[in-house]
């Protein structure tokens, strides 16, 4: 009966005192690769592997739970973190409503009127005729539709 003394990948020495027949893998990378298994979704906390540090993005060998490279990156992404939680507050424009900005005519004197739903003339409710404003060259209520050649 022999027993298995060192890492069949790596070749790291079995610990003392251990008594078996079946291979004996020292971290779970020589594991898969012994079996053939492939590569897992995210490396064993014990590998010695490198990580990518979030505020600068360079790759370094982490030391137990060490999420950054180094200090001056983890005073960074605080300050950073720190910096975006009191930004100043969100501020709203005033509504506009549409009626104002809305180009309306009248279908009994073609009076055409900006924001402005009755006709003082005709004393009646005038037809709404689409988004506008006034023209720079004429100062008359024009709709979009009618630059654009559309029918409302």
């Amino acid at each position: 009966m022999t027993t298995v003394t060192t890492c069949p990948i790596c070749g790291t020495s079995a610990p003392a005192g251990r008594a078996s027949t079946e291979p004996w893998c020292c971290s779970l990378a020589c594991y898969r690769a012994f079996h053939g298994l492939g590569q897992s979704a995210s490396p064993s906390c014990h590998d010695a592997v490198t990580t990518i540090c979030p505020a600068c993005e360079r790759l370094f060998v982490p030391l137990g739970r060490q999420t950054y490279c180094s200090g001056a990156c983890r005073a960074a992404a605080y300050r950073r973190r720190r910096d975006t939680n009191h930004a100043p507050a969100v501020v709203v424009p005033n509504v506009q409503h549409r009626r104002t900005i809305t180009v309306y005519e009248c279908d009994g004197c073609g009076t055409r009127t900006l924001g402005e739903q009755y006709c003082a003339q005709c004393r009646t409710f005038m037809r709404r005729v689409g988004v506008g404003g006034y023209c720079p060259s004429c100062d008359e209520p024009v709709a979009v539709s009618d630059l654009l050649g559309q029918k409302p």
